[in-house]
């Protein structure tokens, strides 16, 4: 089994009506998309796929009709966002597919070529994939563009999360089911949101599985995957989610909860306390000689041998690098850099100053900079949580705008669109 990009649905080829001169059975169209058109092919292996995945996890089956009605959403909101990709001049080059191939056999521990045969060896054509994998590309730039259009984030946004009771509240791994509601709804779409809801919420609390239920019923962009959100804090959802989600155990669920999107229900997985971040820290000094048009990479290297061999005769650290050092930071310091995070300078610097015992001077080592030798003064462990919270408080209120954001692009996509449904049983909709 491929595992594909998040969130995406391969889709077979639309089938032509004769091959070869023989003639095959027509296609049928199971929705028209604005210019474009879904076929039953399209949403059968969709459904193939999210079903063996259902059957994998052990989650209970949806009713089929549900499972198509879902998956057939998701088709629809995929090829919308193809659509507006091409008309706002988003393009995907053979080399961005090739590259994304790569990454996909890599994380299935396989090379493109026995990919290529796993694919094709469950009847799909290479090429259909390849395209799928392309329009997957379209669609993360569409809503990279979204998230890119926002604006910024604030200090001041930053400060009032900080400042928030639920800072140290440690994270939640939560599943969300939504009934959705369309910009403007009016009070009889309202109640009959509200009704659904309720439903759902009984069906659970006579013993429906939420997952299941998600898959079934919720309008959210996770329901294909059962409704799971994963791992976040009180300040990375909205607060009513927050005051409803804070008291609950695992394994426990919210009633409906109304927002201007529509009407909400959470479960909550699991707990685990908030994590605190220690670094190790290094303190060193350092000489270096650099590269430039002036300094051959050998000539640096057999200068930087001449210095390790004054520092072994036992010569002055900091009077050499004050002597011989480029460093224009440390120059003067003696060759000091102060203490400092093991990525600071680079991985090499760090490999090097690893594998030192405290006073101990390296051998001469090259970095794009130069050549170099270093001595390691000493480490310690530094608490860095709180710049971690803070990093992470720019990264939770990013998150929380993007998908909000991207969530309303793509509801205004869906109303604004000409949209038909041929699938039996089905209610139709169009912008």
């Amino acid at each position: 089994m491929i595992v594909i990009l998040a969130g995406g649905l391969l889709t077979p080829a639309k089938a032509p009506a004769q091959t070869g001169g023989t003639a095959v059975p027509i296609d049928s169209i199971v929705a028209l998309v604005d210019e474009d058109v879904i076929l039953r092919s399209e949403l059968d292996l969709a459904v193939n796929g999210i079903v063996e995945r259902i059957r994998a996890s052990g989650e209970s089956m949806p009713p089929m009709n549900l499972l198509e009605g879902q998956v057939l959403e998701r088709l629809i909101i995929r090829e919308l966002q193809v659509q507006r990709a091409l008309q706002t001049g988003i393009r995907i080059s053979d080399a961005d597919i090739d590259q994304a191939l790569i990454t996909l056999a890599q994380q299935n521990n396989i090379s493109v070529q026995q990919m290529r045969q796993v694919i094709e060896g469950d009847g799909e054509d290479f090429a259909e994939f390849r395209r799928n994998i392309g329009e997957e590309l379209m669609t993360e730039r569409l809503r990279q563009r979204i998230v890119n259009s926002m604006d910024p984030i604030t200090d001041t946004e930053i400060e009032i999360l900080l400042a928030s009771e639920d800072l140290s509240g440690g994270e939640y791994n939560v599943s969300h089911i939504m009934v959705a509601l369309p910009d403007g709804s009016t009070p009889s779409q309202i109640s009959a949101a509200q009704a659904k809801a309720d439903d759902i919420h009984e069906r659970l609390v006579n013993g429906l599985d939420f997952a299941s239920a998600a898959i079934s019923y919720s309008d959210g962009q996770e329901a294909l995957e059962g409704g799971l959100v994963g791992w976040r804090d009180l300040n990375s959802v909205p607060a009513f989610f927050a005051d409803a989600v804070r008291d609950l155990k695992p394994g426990e669920f919210t009633q409906p909860i109304r927002s201007p999107a529509g009407f909400h229900m959470l479960k909550v997985n699991d707990f685990r306390e908030q994590r605190q971040f220690v670094v190790k820290e290094f303190h060193a000094r350092h000489i270096m000689v650099e590269v430039n048009e002036l300094v051959t990479p050998r000539l640096a290297m057999d200068q930087i041998i001449e210095i390790k061999n004054k520092l072994n005769d036992g010569e002055d650290f900091t009077e050499l690098a004050k002597e011989y050092s480029d460093d224009p930071t440390s120059a003067n310091l003696g060759g000091d850099m102060g203490w400092f995070p093991p990525e600071a300078y680079g991985e090499r610097v760090q490999q090097t100053l690893v594998a030192l015992k405290q006073g101990q001077i390296s051998e001469p080592f090259q970095t794009q900079g130069g050549w170099h030798v270093i001595e390691l003064l000493g480490t310690r462990e530094m608490d860095r949580t709180e710049e971690a919270i803070r990093a992470g408080a720019r990264e939770k209120i990013m998150m929380q705008k993007a998908e909000l954001e991207i969530d309303k692009v793509l509801r205004q996509f869906r109303d604004e669109a000409f949209v038909e449904i041929r699938l039996p049983g089905h209610k139709n909709s169009s912008g």
